[in-house]
């Protein structure tokens, strides 16, 4: 026998294919989401620094009320969802200063969460592909090196020279679960990463707008109440 793929693949049991199979099936699971994340973070982070451009020319003037009517269209990205939601519920209390504070900081948080967990979608198949798939090759170098050694009983015979090839064969399930775990653990990280960091931005920009509308009340309050 030649220890090579093709040769290998040919003396290969129908279990070590079954496992074979399996990982092929995880790496590709694993390539779609990523492919699937890495496009929608793009559209996402482009749509989000649009709006940010737009709304933060509005908001820099105080003009709170005329961004909580602005509609920016559909395509606002992550960080547009979360400060249209504080806009909605600045609409609907827009004179009561501590409800409507409370209510802008209630609605950001849902939202904020809703957006992290959206954006977390699929990383779960990351995480298990990585976790799992060393393990589903050793399941299949376990079985192959019990079959070896069944088919060196069954000869009659010892010696390493008799078991080289089952064992090769054994081995080649662990290999392809390490080669399909790595990328899956490499892709999963980045990806965790860049939510984090999203995360990190979400909380940010809703704190500096839950400053602008405390100011917005606060002096249009007190405007009121001097007159």
């Amino acid at each position: 026998m030649q220890f090579t793929l093709a040769e290998i693949w040919n003396h290969t049991g129908l279990f070590a294919r079954m496992i074979i199979f399996t990982l092929a099936i995880m790496s590709v699971a694993s390539l779609v989401v990523m492919a699937e994340r890495v496009i929608v973070f793009r559209k996402t982070r482009s749509d989000s620094r649009n709006f940010a451009a737009k709304m933060g020319a509005i908001l820099a003037k105080g003009d709170l009320t005329t961004a909580a009517n602005t509609n920016l269209g559909k395509d606002v990205g992550h960080l547009g969802r979360v400060i249209n939601s504080g806009l909605t519920a600045y609409r609907i209390n827009p004179g009561n200063k501590d409800l409507a504070v409370e209510s802008v900081a209630r609605a950001l948080e849902r939202q904020a969460q809703r957006e992290v967990q959206s954006l977390k979608r699929g990383l779960t198949v990351l995480a298990t592909v990585g976790s799992t798939a060393p393990f589903v090759g050793l399941l299949g170098t376990t079985m192959g090196i019990v079959n070896a050694f069944q088919l060196m009983a069954a000869a009659g015979s010892g010696g390493l020279g008799t078991i080289s090839a089952g064992i090769a064969e054994a081995l080649i399930t662990t290999a392809f679960g390490l080669l399909v775990a790595i990328p899956a653990v490499m892709i999963y990280n980045f990806l965790q990463g860049w939510v984090d960091a999203r995360a990190v931005d979400i909380s940010e920009s809703s704190n500096e707008f839950l400053d602008v509308v405390a100011r917005h009340v606060g002096g249009g309050a007190q405007s009121s109440h001097v007159a």
